[in-house]
């Protein structure tokens, strides 16, 4: 039985159709879509390929179109066609990897969830292996990992300082150099659903979520083409994954503070007794300077990393979707 046709309306991620009226499928490959179009061809054929070589006989992909500006989503829909398990998320707007992410999650009904980007940088076929592990150590989540990351030493470097960062500053332990792909069962996809989170990091998330996680290494091809992630976009995500999973960053500034209350303290007591032992009427000028020019930039980096953790209160009060669906186009009969 398919689901029945939408109309364009609008739902949040709350009220986004679940689509228990069928029967639910054993497998769920979901992934996204953002300037795609080139890839796409190559990465439905391989997924298929690969659901055929782990005897998935019924299965459904779904594609979530996160505004992207190309032909992707004329092309998957073309390709209902002949692929009548393809779902596909219109999505209303661009709304960013991770969100777009949950959207696929929560329209995935399989008993086992397959999440998998497209552009090809891991390869469809992997999902085989992934099987393997997950049928022998029967793992609710299974993840690939680089074990040396992909490309150039800037690259590389700024991936390493990344997860470093996020896991010297966050309260929940993350594999470092995790990838997207990763098989998950029912019970965990729900598990996750459940998170409440405006701000969403998936990498914290789905550790934070328990369970029995396994991680197994992938080979990450080079991607044909730019990369989404600029750095402004990594560091954007390391603010937002350290702020949504960590207090630390706060009690470190709160420490700072209290030493540099006790030494200027002991400077003025210092100067006080040169005062009074000596007579010396001003001393140490330039280093009071740069005393109040430390103290002021301490403040400031202060006022914008208290700033940081109220915006986040600030998304989460206002309770907005992450997501809004625009239409989904449902498998065909």
């Amino acid at each position: 039985m398919s689901r029945p046709h939408l109309p364009a309306s609008i739902f949040s991620a709350a009220e986004a159709p679940h689509a228990q009226e069928r029967i639910r499928p054993a497998w769920s490959v979901v992934s996204t879509m953002y300037r795609s179009r080139a890839f796409l061809e190559c990465f439905l054929a391989e997924t298929l390929q690969a659901l055929e070589k782990i005897g998935a006989n019924d299965f459904e992909i779904v594609l979530v179109n996160d505004g992207s500006p190309d032909e992707s989503l004329a092309y998957v829909l073309e390709r209902q066609r002949d692929i009548p398990q393809l779902i596909v998320v219109d999505l209303s707007r661009n709304f960013g990897h991770h969100h777009a992410v949950q959207a696929g999650l929560r329209m995935a009904q399989g008993t086992h969830v397959f999440l998998i980007d497209c552009d090809l940088e891991v390869r469809p076929g992997t999902l085989v292996d992934f099987v393997a592990k997950q049928r022998e150590s029967r793992a609710d989540l299974v993840y690939g990992f680089q074990r040396a990351r992909k490309g150039g030493p800037f690259e590389r470097i700024s991936g390493a300082i990344f997860w470093k960062g996020i896991n010297a500053l966050s309260d929940v332990k993350i594999p470092e150099n995790v990838l997207t792909e990763r098989v998950m069962t029912r019970r965990f996809v729900d598990a996750l659903l459940q998170l409440g989170d405006y701000n969403l990091f998936l990498g914290g998330m789905m550790s934070w979520t328990g369970f029995l996680q396994i991680g197994i290494p992938v080979t990450k091809a080079q991607r044909d083409g730019q990369s989404s992630y600029t750095l402004g976009r990594r560091l954007q995500l390391m603010v937002n994954a350290v702020s949504s999973f960590s207090s630390k960053p706060l009690t470190w500034l709160f420490n700072i503070g209290i030493l540099i209350t006790f030494a200027s303290f002991s400077y003025v007591g210092y100067l006080i007794f040169r005062k009074i032992a000596f007579g010396d009427a001003l001393i140490g000028f330039t280093s009071m300077m740069a005393l109040m020019a430390m103290s002021l930039g301490i403040m400031t980096t202060a006022l914008g990393l208290v700033g940081i953790y109220l915006g986040k209160i600030f998304n989460q009060v206002q309770n907005r979707p992450t997501f809004i669906i625009k239409e989904i186009h449902p498998r065909r009969s």
